[in-house]
């Protein structure tokens, strides 16, 4: 299968581009490598050292004998390169990782929302039109985030996508399904929303093949195929702004720094080994949505924590002390989250879940690089305003 991976430099990016590249499909990453510019920004870099892509790639072909091909330009800004690239490239399968993908980060100014919203909904939109246009038949996967559903459960287990509703009108009962009712909370968040009606207008509108996955937060770093040599090491982000919660809990324990906590901890949240992420979008692509069916939607989790236990049970394996502080989001402080993933597991999903030796593995990769770790842009001082 042919299959192009937009943003295949990124955190998920890259260790999927490597997996499917290994399974023996033709790989090719568009990336304008926005990610790495915008550590210049933050000035704080991934606690692992990330090679420039020309060597990733020459690293994987030295290891696996196989070629990814590059290409390096905005989806968001360039429309018609995307559409010549889809049209002499001819992939299949279209993944969209191609979006600025912290909440955090999204919050920290006027400039850093917009920016949010442009990139975002823009690329996804760009790819759906150029899909339409090229008039091919092409699978979309996207990923997606849990957040676009908030984070509260309503008394119940979030559905896979789609609610069924019933509706009184006329002595009648009308029944349809609607799409799970976002809530988003911050503007990361609510660019995946508006992402979920863009998928769902071209899909009724055009036929595209969509499968939009709702993905938990992601920790760990390595995947198998990044494990082959250090010139293909994964981002290991720990910094307030793009720092995933666990693998930032790691790290801090791993360096002696207070775990930070932000509220009282309650938030409830769904988790996803990197490893996972991987293999879920190789089973997203394997069972594509069908000629004419809607749009295809997975909640891409494998477990739920609430963060003051994940911080508890770090805490009591390490010895670091827990240090609550003010939080920086506008949420609530406790909740409760109950969601559906049985699409996954019936197609053969194995899920990683929290164990000892997968955080030790973790906690061996924050040591080994500690010495690059900036202490002072741990804090999350993005704050919701």
């Amino acid at each position: 299968m042919r299959i192009l991976v937009l943003g295949g430099d990124g955190f998920c990016g890259w260790p999927t581009a490597l997996h499917l590249s290994h399974l023996g499909h033709e790989i090719a990453i568009v990336d304008n490598l926005v990610r790495r510019k915008i550590d210049i920004e933050l000035e704080c870099e991934s606690l692992t050292p990330i090679r420039p892509i020309g060597e990733r790639l020459k690293t994987w072909k030295e290891i696996s004998g196989k070629t990814i091909e590059f290409y390096n330009f905005n989806v968001a800004k360039h429309y018609h390169r995307l559409l010549n690239l889809i049209i002499h490239w001819h992939p299949d399968t279209i993944i969209h990782f191609a979006e600025q993908r912290s909440a955090p980060y999204s919050m920290k100014s006027s400039y850093h929302k917009r920016y949010t919203v442009n990139n975002n909904i823009n690329a996804t939109n760009n790819i759906l039109a150029a899909i339409v246009e090229s008039n091919m038949d092409i699978h979309v996967v996207h990923l997606g985030t849990m957040g676009v559903y908030g984070y509260g459960s309503a008394g119940m287990k979030i559905p896979e996508g789609y609610l069924k509703i019933q509706v009184q009108s006329d002595g009648r009962t009308i029944e349809r399904d609607i799409l799970y009712p976002p809530d988003p909370g911050s503007i990361y968040h609510l660019t995946k929303t508006q992402d979920q009606l863009l998928f769902a207008y071209y899909n009724k509108n055009d036929g595209i093949r969509i499968t939009d996955l709702h993905q938990g937060i992601v920790w760990g770093t390595q995947t198998l195929e990044t494990k082959l040599d250090e010139r293909l090491i994964n981002r290991f982000d720990y910094d307030g702004d793009y720092g995933t919660v666990l693998n930032r809990f790691l790290m801090q324990a791993a360096i002696s720094y207070p775990l930070t906590v932000h509220g009282t901890g309650g938030q409830t949240r769904a988790f996803i080994h990197i490893q996972d992420t991987v293999r879920c979008i190789q089973i997203a692509i394997e069972n594509p949505p069908k000629e004419g069916e809607r749009v295809q939607v997975f909640n891409q989790m494998t477990e739920t924590h609430r963060i003051r236990d994940l911080a508890k049970m770090i805490s009591e394996r390490t010895g670091v002390p827990i240090e609550y502080v003010t939080n920086p989001r506008n949420e609530a402080e406790e909740n409760d989250l109950h969601v559906e993933n049985s699409r996954f597991l019936e197609l053969g999903l194995e899920p990683i879940t929290l164990n000892d030796g997968l955080m030790e593995e973790v906690s061996d990769i924050a040591r080994k690089y500690s010495y690059r770790c900036d202490k002072s842009k741990i804090p999350c001082r993005s704050f919701w305003r």
